[in-house]
């Protein structure tokens, strides 16, 4: 049975936050990271497909559609992987509060949608331990969709899952691709104790709600720094992760 990494006993904590694309989670992880910062807490932030190890290949591949299902999942796999023990791992044992913007459910849910079986995807993961705490960020389709087509001009190819030939149309593509990903989340939310959060609301209030759970269930006076780092400046927009400029331009 897998275990988090308080029942692990690490000295630092996980934070996953899951979603469809568009849904807001990141906007409300990159909140909460500000307001662990302002607390003087120490976190770190690691977002899924950012490992240098793969980054190039990753985005070549996807450039050129050369991608399969099991190269896809093997490739985020690795990315995962590396991320997990050059940097999760040692700061969990250093006690940071880690923050991660989709974690192995990402996988769980995109990889079986594509093809894959379950049973495999989950092995090919089972080195990982469970977060202390997962919010998934639960939107409407239509909502998801909105947010994300007022940040850009049109959607991505690999997002509204084009490369299954759902649909000719890429609007329904997406409506196709992401409830059925939507529909592997849900199916996991009980087993993985998943806190369901309605990503319909307005912003503040979602981020309310996730402050008062992780203050109810992080004793987050273990983490603060003896000295608190100054806060940096705020981040301008056009550096601010993707999926927060969608949000604030919704």
């Amino acid at each position: 049975m897998m275990k988090t990494f308080a029942e692990l006993n690490f000295a630092g904590r996980l934070i996953a936050v899951e979603g469809l694309d568009g849904s807001g989670k990141s906007t409300q992880i990159y909140l909460l990271k500000r307001w662990l910062e302002a607390e003087g807490i120490k976190v770190y932030f690691s977002e899924w497909n950012s490992s240098e190890l793969v980054k190039s290949a990753t985005s070549k591949g996807k450039k050129r559609e050369l991608l399969t299902p099991t190269t896809f999942s093997l490739i985020h796999a690795t990315d995962f992987a590396d991320r997990y023990e050059r940097h999760l791992l040692p700061l969990l044992r250093a006690g940071y509060v880690v923050l991660c913007d989709r974690y192995i459910f990402t996988a769980f849910a995109r990889d079986v949608v594509r093809g894959c079986l379950p049973e495999w995807v989950r092995g090919i993961y089972n080195f990982a331990a469970l977060p202390d705490i997962v919010f998934f960020f639960k939107a409407d389709l239509e909502v998801s969709l909105n947010r994300i087509l007022e940040g850009r001009p049109k959607l991505k190819f690999f997002e509204a899952g084009m490369d299954l030939r759902l649909s000719a149309d890429p609007y329904e593509s997406f409506r196709i691709f992401q409830g059925r990903i939507l529909e592997q989340y849900l199916a996991m939310a009980d087993e993985f104790k998943f806190k369901v959060i309605d990503a319909n609301q307005h912003v503040e209030k979602q981020q309310s709600f996730v402050r008062k759970v992780v203050g109810e269930r992080i004793n987050l006076a273990r983490f603060r720094r003896r000295r608190p780092l100054p806060l940096p400046p705020p981040m301008p927009l056009e550096t601010k992760p993707k999926e927060v400029e969608e949000d604030l331009a919704a």
